[in-house]
C-alpha cells in the first residue's frame, strides 16, 4: 500500500503532526465509505455531516463487527484511549485493508484548555485536522443553547405564576389571534392530558381546570436544572439568580455545570431518532410541584424549541484519521458524570456503512468501571446493538501508579509497583468477561516501559482470562504499531458472544445500585446519605424505578475515593444523592464529593495556545 506517514523520532508534537498531513476533501472520505452526495453536509474541506437518510437507505444491510475500547483506571494525564481507538482503526483500515469507521465523541473545550488537553488522539494515530476536532465540532454549542433555554424557562414560568393570576396567565398563555380564536400549542395539549382533561378549546376549560393548567407550582427547593457552560470555571458551581431590579426579589440559590454533564447532551447520545429525542426532551424532570409532582420540560412548554435547537446537532460529524480512514465524531457525554459514550447514531451508521465484513471502532470514556459498564448496561439498552469484542486500553505508567509510585515516579522502571498494579487490570478484565464479550488488552506502550514491565502486564492480562494481550505502538508508528491488535481484534471478533446485561430494569433502584457496587466496584455495601432514601422512594412511586443506573463517581479508582487505588476491598460507596435523568433515561446516584464543574489547574493547558502570524494555531495538545 502507498505509504501515508513519514514517521519521525522522536515524535513531533501532535499538532504539528497533524498539520504535517496533507487532508484528503471531506467529500472524498465520505464517497470512499459508500456515502452518497445528497446525504452529506459539507462544513468546509475538513468535516461535513451526515444526514440520518442514510439508515433508511441501508437498513436491510447487516450491520458489521462491533468493538468497544476502554480502559483501566486512569491517571490525569489519560491513557491513550483514543489514541488507541484512532490507531486500531488506521490499522484496520489501511494495513488489513478492511472496511473500518472510528465513533468518537466531541470534546469539550474545558479538558481542552484545562490540564488533559484536546481528545484528537495523539502522535501518529490522531483525528484530523486536531484543531476542527478539538474546538469547532459544533454539537455542544447546540447542548448548551438548549439547556440555558430551559433554564430560563423555568426561572420566568416561577415569576409570572408569581405576579399574575389565573385569569391573566391563561390570557396570555392562550391568547387570541386576528380572528379572535384560541388555541394550545402541543405542549400545552400535552399538558392537559397529563392532567386528565381532554379538550382541545380553550374557550370550554372551567375556572378548576384553567387553574390546574397554568399552575405550575414549582418547587423552587427541589429545581434540579442547572445553567451550562463549556468551559471549567469553578466560580459558577454556586451562583443566586434573580438578583436584577425588575425581578421582584425572586431570588434562588443554584450553579452551572459543564455542557457535556447536561441532559441534553446525554439525550443526543442516546437518541434512536428525530423522534426519539423529541420525546425525551418532553420527559426530562427539572423539579417538583408543591405537591410532589414531577414537572417536565414538556410542562414548561420549551421541549420543541429544545427539540429544534438540536435538531441538525443530530447529524454526526465526519472527519479523517491521519491514514484517512473514516471517523465520526457525535455527543459528548462525560463518564464519570454522565454515561460516556458517543451516540448511538453515529455507530449506527457506521455499522451500515461498513457492512457485515466490516469493523466499527467505539469509545467509552474513562475507565471500564465507568464508560463500559455504562455502554452496555444503558446504551446497548437503548440502541439493541450487541459488541463483538472490548478492547481495554492499559499502560505500565498508570498500573505503577495503582501499585503505589507517585506520578512523578511513574516513568521511571519499578517492577514492583507494576507488580502490585496490575491488580487493577486484572479487575477491569475479570468484570468485562461478566457481560459475555471476549476481551483484549491494549499495551500502549511508551519509550521508557522495559521489556520485563510490559511481560508483567501481558501475562496478568491473560491470566485473568483476556481472550488476547499485545503491544501496541500506534503512537509512534501510526496504524503500522497497532498491526498485532488489531489481527487479535480480528480474531475475537469472529468468536462466540453470549452478551448479558449485569442486572435487570425491573429490579429495585437500591437492587440495582447494590448489584453495580459489588460486582463492578469490588465493594462491600452501598450506604444511602442525606435524603436518598427518601428520594429513591419518591422515584419509584413516580414510575422511574425501572430505569437503568448511571452512577456518577471519580474515574480514578474502583471507589468513590480518588485515593483508593489498584483494587481497593473492604469498602462501602456512599450515596450522597440522586437524581432522576428521565428524558435520557437513567437514575444517577452521585457517590463521594463528585463535581459536575470542573475547575482549573494553576498552569492551565490554555497558556499553550496561540496563534502565529499566518492565523495557525499553535500549543493544542
Amino acid at each position: 500500500m502507498k505509504k501515508l506517514i513519514n514517521l519521525k523520532s522522536p515524535v513531533p508534537s501532535d499538532i504539528d503532526v497533524s498539520q504535517s498531513l496533507k487532508l484528503w476533501p471531506i467529500r472524498r472520505i465520505a464517497q470512499s465509505v459508500g456515502i452518497q452526495d445528497n446525504e452529506l453536509e459539507l462544513h468546509g474541506d475538513s468535516r461535513g455531516r451526515i444526514k440520518l437518510d442514510v439508515l433508511e437507505r441501508l437498513k436491510n444491510k447487516p450491520n458489521g463487527k462491533y468493538v468497544l475500547v476502554t480502559g483501566i483506571n486512569p491517571t490525569p494525564f489519560g491513557e491513550g484511549k483514543t489514541t488507541t481507538s484512532v490507531g486500531l482503526s488506521q490499522s484496520i483500515g489501511a494495513h488489513l485493508n478492511k472496511k473500518v469507521f472510528t465513533c468518537l465523541r466531541c470534546p469539550s473545550r474545558g479538558p481542552t484548555f484545562g490540564i488533559k488537553g484536546g481528545a484528537a488522539g495523539g502522535g501518529y494515530s490522531q483525528v484530523i485536522p486536531m484543531e476542527t476536532f478539538n474546538l469547532d465540532v459544533p454539537d455542544i454549542d447546540a447542548v448548551a443553547i438548549a439547556n440555558n433555554l430551559l433554564s430560563a424557562a423555568i426561572d420566568t414560568r416561577m415569576f409570572h405564576e408569581r405576579t399574575q393570576t389565573n385569569k391573566g396567565l391563561f390570557k396570555r398563555l392562550c391568547p387570541a389571534d386576528k380572528k379572535g380564536e384560541r388555541f394550545f400549542t402541543k405542549a400545552m395539549i400535552s399538558r392537559l392530558t397529563k392532567l386528565g382533561i381532554h379538550k382541545t378549546n380553550p374557550n370550554d376549560l372551567t375556572k378548576e381546570e384553567i387553574a390546574d393548567f397554568v399552575r405550575l407550582d414549582l418547587d423552587p427547593e427541589t429545581i434540579s436544572w442547572r445553567r451550562v457552560v463549556d468551559v471549567n470555571d469553578r466560580f459558577l458551581r454556586g451562583i443566586t439568580v434573580g438578583n436584577g431590579p425588575k425581578e421582584r426579589g425572586q431570588i434562588r440559590s443554584t450553579g452551572f455545570d459543564i455542557a457535556v454533564a447536561s441532559e441534553c447532551m446525554v439525550i443526543l447520545a442516546l437518541s434512536n431518532s428525530l423522534h426519539d429525542m423529541r420525546e425525551r426532551m418532553g420527559k426530562i424532570v427539572v423539579g417538583m410541584s408543591k405537591k410532589g409532582v414531577p414537572i417536565t420540560a414538556e410542562d414548561i412548554g420549551a421541549a420543541g424549541a429544545m427539540t429544534v435547537l438540536m435538531k441538525e446537532s443530530l447529524k454526526p460529524s465526519l472527519m479523517q484519521t491521519l491514514e484517512r480512514t473514516p471517523v465520526l465524531v457525535h455527543a459528548g457525554p462525560f463518564a464519570n458524570i454522565a454515561h460516556g459514550n458517543s451516540s448511538i447514531i453515529a455507530d449506527k451508521i457506521a455499522l451500515k456503512l461498513v457492512g457485515e465484513e466490516g469493523y466499527v471502532v467505539t469509545e467509552a470514556g474513562f475507565g471500564a468501571d465507568c464508560g463500559a459498564e455504562k455502554f452496555f448496561n444503558i446504551k446497548c439498552r437503548s440502541s439493541g446493538l450487541v459488541p463483538n469484542c472490548s478492547v481495554i486500553v492499559a499502560t505500565a505508567r498508570a498500573l505503577k501508579h495503582h501499585g503505589g509510585a507517585s506520578l512523578k515516579e511513574c516513568k521511571e522502571t519499578n517492577v514492583e509497583a507494576l507488580k502490585k498494579g496490575v491488580v487493577n487490570l486484572v479487575k477491569h478484565v475479570e468484570n468485562m468477561k461478566k457481560f459475555g464479550v471476549p476481551v483484549v488488552v491494549a499495551l500502549n506502550r511508551f519509550h521508557t516501559d522495559t521489556d520485563e514491565e510490559c511481560d508483567v502486564i501481558l501475562n496478568a492480562a491473560m491470566g485473568a482470562g483476556a481472550f488476547d494481550a499485545v503491544i501496541s505502538d500506534h503512537f509512534s508508528k501510526g496504524g503500522l504499531g497497532a498491526v498485532n491488535l488489531a489481527k487479535s481484534v480480528e480474531r475475537a471478533c469472529k468468536q462466540k458472544s453470549d452478551f448479558k446485561f449485569l442486572y435487570d430494569l425491573d429490579q429495585p433502584i437500591k437492587k440495582k445500585i447494590g448489584i453495580i457496587a459489588r460486582e463492578i466496584y469490588g465493594a462491600d455495601g452501598v450506604d444511602y446519605l442525606n435524603d436518598t432514601n427518601e428520594k429513591i422512594a419518591e422515584y419509584e412511586k413516580n414510575g422511574f424505578g425501572n430505569l437503568p443506573i448511571c452512577v456518577a463517581k471519580t474515574q480514578y479508582s474502583f471507589s468513590h475515593d480518588a485515593k483508593l487505588l489498584g483494587r481497593p476491598s473492604g469498602f462501602r460507596i456512599p450515596v450522597e444523592d440522586i437524581r432522576a435523568s428521565v428524558g435520557a433515561g437513567f437514575v444517577f446516584p452521585i457517590l463521594g464529593a463528585i463535581s459536575t464543574m470542573p475547575g482549573l489547574p494553576t498552569r492551565p493547558a490554555y497558556y499553550n495556545v496561540d496563534v502565529d502570524e499566518k492565523g495557525n494555531i499553535l500549543g493544542l495538545f
